[in-house]
């Protein structure tokens, strides 16, 4: 089984930045995908980011390019979303996920495994 852990979620202003962690457990992830997602009240789940375990590949949301930026790091087994010029629109929940294939690293019905979720929040 694989475990997810989301922390670092908060309230921040517009322009503000947060880091988000997600600390993975219970299997070797060299061929994973590992995924960032969120999602709003009365919307689908997004994709946000995502970054292959081995490798330097890296995926982002049309949204968010510029601003966030995923890494890794894999003595810690650990992925982080850093999150700057935070706008209202990217108040969500976020989700930490892994993809044990990695073909569709950015189609959320790929993923296998999530995380609780960590709640951000955005004022303006």
């Amino acid at each position: 089984q694989v475990q997810l852990v989301e922390s670092g979620g908060g309230l921040v202003q517009a322009g503000g930045s947060l880091r988000l962690s997600c600390a993975a457990s219970g299997r070797t992830f060299s061929h994973y995908v590992m995924g960032w997602f969120r999602q709003a009240p009365g919307k689908e789940r997004e994709f946000v980011a995502g970054q292959r375990w081995s490798g330097s590949s890296r995926y982002y949301a049309d949204s968010v390019k510029g601003r966030f930026t995923i890494s890794r790091d894999n003595a810690k087994n650990t992925v982080y979303l850093q999150m700057n010029s935070l706008k209202p629109e990217d108040t969500a929940v976020y989700y930490c996920a892994a993809d044990s294939r990695g073909y569709y690293p950015t189609t959320r019905t790929e993923y296998d495994y999530w995380g609780q979720g960590t709640q951000v929040t955005v004022s303006s």
